[in-house]
C-alpha cells in the first residue's frame, strides 16, 4: 500500500481569485506563440499578422463594451488599469487646475484602487473613502455628500470581489454625470456575470482583466472614453496610440478578446448555472453549521451569482481554509491579492461587521466546472471542519 496520502481530486471554489484558462482561448492563442510570433509595430507580413490579432481582440472587447476599438487600451491586468485610470485622471486634473484635486472612492475597493488613492494622498492629493451600508453596498447619496468642487474623480466598483455586492453604478454615474466628474469602475468580478455596456452604465472609465473570465493571466483593459482628459503613465513607447509604451503581449491580448466574447455570449447560462450552486451551497451551509452568517446581499438582485461569502463564528477563517484543502477543496477567506495578510478583511470591517465575524469569513466562488454533488461535499467536509476547529478553540457556537 503506498504509504503516501493521495489527495482527491481538487474542488475547486476560488474563481473569483482566477479562472481555467477555456481550451478555445488557448487554441486561439497558440500560433502567437509560434507562427504569428512577430512584433505587431514592425511593417512586415510577420508583425502584421500579430498587429490584426491585436486589432481584432481590441474589437471584441469594444463589442462587449458597446464602445469604439480606439477606446480600449491593453493592459498588463486589472491592478495597471486600476493605477493608470486613478492616477491618470487625478493628474490630469491637478495639472488643469494648477492646484487641488479630490478622489472619491469607496471603503470597500479593491487593493488596486485603494492603495492607488492613498499613494497620491501622500503627493498632495485629498481622497474620501465611503463606507457601505451592512450588506456592503454604497448609496449614491453617500457619494455625493462626499463631494467637493475640486473633485476630479468617483471610482466605484461594479460588484465587489469579497462579498458579490453589486454597486449601484448606474445611479452614481447619472449624479456625477449632472456634475460633470467623471467615473471610473472596477469591473474585474463583474465581467462574464453583468452587462458591461458602457453607456448603460454611465461611466468613462472600465477595469477589466482577462484571468476572470476563463482568460489567461497577465493581460487587461482599460476603457477609456473619448474625451476623458487623463495622463498616461507608461511612456517609452509609441503602442496604443500612444497610451501605453511597450510591447504589446499579443498572445494574451487575443486570448482576452476572445474569453471576454465567449463570456459575454454565455453570460445569461452562466449566472443561471452558478447561482443554482452558489443557493445550494448557502442552503446546506446554513442547514447543516449552526451559527453560520451570510456577509453581504441577501437579495439575489443585488449579489453576483457565484459569489458566496460566509462567517463561522468560533473557527477561524485560516484554519477551516487548511483543513477544506487538506480535503482537496480550495476556497478564500477574501481577496487571492491579500494573501499572507492576517488582517481581516477590510471589506468586512466596513461593513461594520463584528471581530469574530471578520475573522472566521470564508468566500466560496463557482464556476463552469463545478456540480451539485460537489456543492455537497464541500458542505459535508466544511461542517466537520467548523465543528472540529471549534471544538479545540472551546467555542460553545457549535
Amino acid at each position: 500500500m503506498d504509504p503516501v496520502r493521495r489527495m482527491p481530486e481538487t474542488i475547486y471554489l476560488d474563481h473569483a481569485a482566477t479562472t481555467p484558462v477555456d481550451p478555445a482561448v488557448l487554441e486561439a492563442m497558440l500560433p502567437y506563440f509560434s507562427q504569428r510570433f512577430g512584433n505587431p509595430s514592425s511593417i512586415y507580413q510577420l508583425g502584421q499578422d500579430a498587429r490584426a490579432g491585436v486589432d481584432l481582440a481590441r474589437m471584441r472587447v469594444a463589442r462587449v463594451l458597446g464602445c469604439e476599438p480606439g477606446e480600449v487600451l491593453f493592459t498588463s491586468g486589472a491592478t495597471e488599469s486600476d493605477n493608470l485610470a486613478v492616477r491618470g485622471v487625478a493628474w490630469a486634473a491637478r495639472a488643469a487646475a494648477g492646484g487641488a484635486a479630490h478622489i472619491v472612492t469607496t471603503a470597500i475597493e479593491h487593493h488596486a484602487v485603494l492603495q492607488t488613492a492613498q499613494a497620491l494622498e501622500r503627493q498632495g492629493f485629498a481622497a474620501t473613502y465611503v463606507l457601505p451600508n451592512r450588506d456592503g453596498v454604497v448609496h449614491p447619496d453617500a457619494i455625493v455628500a462626499a463631494l467637493r468642487p475640486e473633485t476630479c474623480l468617483i471610482s466605484v466598483m461594479y460588484a465587489n470581489n469579497e462579498t458579490g455586492a453589486i454597486q449601484p453604478l448606474r445611479e452614481i454615474a447619472a449624479l456625477a454625470r449632472e456634475r460633470g466628474i467623471p467615473v471610473h469602475t472596477d469591473a474585474v468580478q463583474a465581467a462574464g456575470s453583468l452587462a458591461l455596456d458602457v453607456d448603460e452604465l454611465g461611466v468613462d472609465l472600465l477595469s477589466l482583466s482577462a484571468h476572470k473570465v476563463y482568460g489567461p493571466k497577465g493581460v487587461g483593459a482599460l476603457y477609456v472614453r473619448q474625451g476623458t482628459v487623463i495622463d498616461f503613465q507608461q511612456v517609452g513607447g509609441g503602442q496604443e496610440q500612444g497610451r501605453r509604451g511597450g510591447t504589446e503581449n499579443v498572445p494574451g491580448i487575443v486570448g482576452m478578446g476572445l474569453a471576454l466574447e465567449r463570456a459575454e455570449a454565455m453570460r445569461a447560462d452562466y449566472a443561471r448555472h452558478c447561482a443554482d450552486l452558489r443557493d445550494r451551497l448557502m442552503r446546506g451551509i446554513l442547514d447543516a453549521i449552526p451559527g453560520a452568517e451570510i456577509n453581504g446581499p441577501r437579495d439575489a438582485e443585488r449579489r453576483l451569482p457565484n459569489n458566496l461569502n460566509v462567517s463561522m463564528p468560533g473557527a477561524v477563517g485560516e484554519m477551516l481554509l487548511l483543513s477544506l484543502d487538506v480535503l482537496g477543496i480550495a476556497a478564500s477567506s477574501g481577496s487571492a491579492c491579500t494573501t499572507g495578510n492576517t488582517e481581516p478583511s477590510h471589506v468586512l470591517r466596513a461593513m461594520g461587521m463584528a471581530e469574530e465575524s471578520c475573522r472566521s469569513a470564508l468566500r466560496f466562488t463557482v464556476g463552469w466546472g463545478n456540480t451539485g454533488e460537489q456543492m455537497d461535499e464541500t458542505v459535508a467536509a466544511l461542517a466537520e471542519a467548523v465543528s472540529r476547529v471549534r471544538a479545540l478553540s472551546g467555542s460553545p457556537t457549535g
